[in-house]
């Protein structure tokens, strides 16, 4: 799967953001194949609150920002059945929240970097079709791939601190 990446402003300079969501990505695709395919393609925004604010209200109608958005494009038996040659095929798009996602890192005691890692991960599988909302059951694989995915990297399992 290749990834179109766009930084924006706040999220800070002189951090590579690309190489992060590219490194979140090679991680998920060892544990979740699906998205190790060729012809997918997935957006990458790293925004602001603000625009996030104006995306969710728009196609959620939640009037507030929230920390990642996933806008899917295929269906998850669409996704599964893609042949693997012909044209590229998008798989959606994700919207990352600056403020939010600092916001939130400060509250976990987690690096901004390592938190970001987390939501692209955990955007991908949405994308990929997975929804922690649909029963106790999904929520739990979710969290099982999104943890193998980070451990990968290095990264401590985010939900931990659950009993």
């Amino acid at each position: 799967m290749d990834l179109e990446i766009d930084i924006e402003e706040p999220w800070p300079a002189g951090f590579d953001w690309a190489d992060l969501a590219e490194r979140a990505l090679e991680a998920l695709a060892g544990i979740a194949p699906e998205l190790d395919h060729p012809r997918l393609v997935a957006s990458v925004l790293f925004t602001s609150d603000a625009e996030v604010h104006v995306l969710n209200r728009e196609w959620r109608a939640k009037d507030k920002p929230t920390n990642v958005l996933s806008f899917p494009m295929l269906e998850r038996d669409d996704l599964l059945g893609l042949a693997p040659a012909g044209p590229p095929e998008m798989l959606g798009d994700l919207a990352l929240a600056c403020e939010t996602c600092t916001r939130e890192a400060a509250e976990k005691g987690v690096s901004v970097r390592d938190h970001a890692t987390h939501l692209i991960v955990h955007g991908l599988l949405h994308l990929a079709g997975h929804d922690h909302e649909t029963s106790e059951a999904e929520a739990e694989a979710m969290e099982a791939l999104e943890t193998k995915a980070l451990a990968i990297l290095g990264i401590p399992d985010p939900y931990g601190d659950r009993s």
